[in-house]
């Protein structure tokens, strides 16, 4: 862009002197060109503020290009062997059969007796028999009796570890299949004590689809899960959708053009980070979850479909 010329300089080209009409031709002619230099500076503001006006359409356009042709877009299949999904899990005793559990989302405490007792999950019920003396059998259920989980925890000899054979009963009559092999932390005895997973085995298809939304996001869509995560690149929190999203929400920003960071969160506070990276051949999607509150992410790793 063309820059004015200094005051200080016109002015003195532009001084009048009877012996100087030299001078004064000249600071004419220059007074002509410094005016049309000035309506070329006044053009070019005018271009640059359309240059602004139109940007962020162009910004936009750029953006639905990328989403349209995202090589995130596919359907992917979780690959067990390649994954860990560590779990915790707290066991108290509280004195004759009554205990108190923590699956991560706060304690329930109940007697160990077999019968539905409320819990602490959306006005969830909770049982636990003690089936044998190194075997618990564990029920969520709905408030209408329906099952949605059921667990079978068998103890070792010397009870240094727990097998959880972890069942979950979807909507659609399908079962989450997955096996757990936890060990022993802390004091306690029997099933009481600190648990941390060393072995997580799905023995179900876990699928997952990536597609378009809305021309500038995308879709995080898991069938088994029931729930759908609608995010776009502008920093804002987009409400999950499906029977199982609850009250949560997600947002998205783009590291490069391989990675990825979805933020989640419930009631507007953050309960995990999603570090989402793509292989050089685009083949391999790696999901590496960071859970608040817990040291060891999750890694879920998915092959291309």
């Amino acid at each position: 862009m063309l820059c004015a010329v200094s005051q200080d300089t016109f002015c003195r080209l532009t001084s009048f002197h009877p012996a100087r009409p030299r001078l004064i031709r000249l600071s004419r002619e220059f007074a002509e060109a410094a005016r049309s230099q000035a309506v070329s500076h006044s053009k070019g503001v005018c271009v640059f503020n359309r240059i602004v006006k139109i940007l962020p359409a162009v910004c936009l356009a750029t953006s639905m290009a990328w989403t349209a042709e995202s090589p995130f877009i596919g359907e992917w299949k979780l690959d067990p062997s390649k994954s860990r999904m560590p779990d915790e899990m707290k066991v108290e005793s509280k004195g004759g059969n009554k205990y108190a559990f923590d699956f991560g989302g706060g304690t329930e405490t109940i007697v160990v007796d077999g019968t539905d007792q409320p819990g602490g999950y959306g006005g969830t019920l909770l049982s636990v028999k003690a089936e044998a003396p190194d075997t618990w059998i564990v029920e969520r259920k709905k408030k209408d009796g329906g099952l949605l989980i059921k667990a079978t925890w068998k103890l070792s000899k010397d009870a240094s570890t727990l097998t959880d054979y972890f069942r979950e009963f979807v909507p659609d009559g399908s079962t989450i299949s997955m096996d757990y092999v936890y060990q022993r932390t802390g004091g306690g005895s029997g099933f009481a004590a600190d648990w941390q997973s060393i072995k997580e085995t799905m023995n179900s298809p876990f699928l997952m689809q990536v597609k378009e939304f809305q021309g500038a996001g995308l879709s995080f869509i898991s069938p088994s899960e029931y729930k759908t995560k609608n995010v776009k690149f502008d920093g804002k929190d987009y409400p999950n959708e499906g029977p199982a999203a609850g009250r949560g929400a997600s947002s998205i920003r783009r590291v490069d053009e391989r990675n990825l960071v979805i933020t989640d969160k419930a009631d507007g506070k953050v309960t995990d980070t999603e570090e989402i990276g793509l292989s050089d051949d685009l083949k391999t999607l790696t999901i590496t979850v960071h859970v608040a509150g817990r040291d060891k992410p999750n890694v879920m790793v998915f092959e291309r479909r």
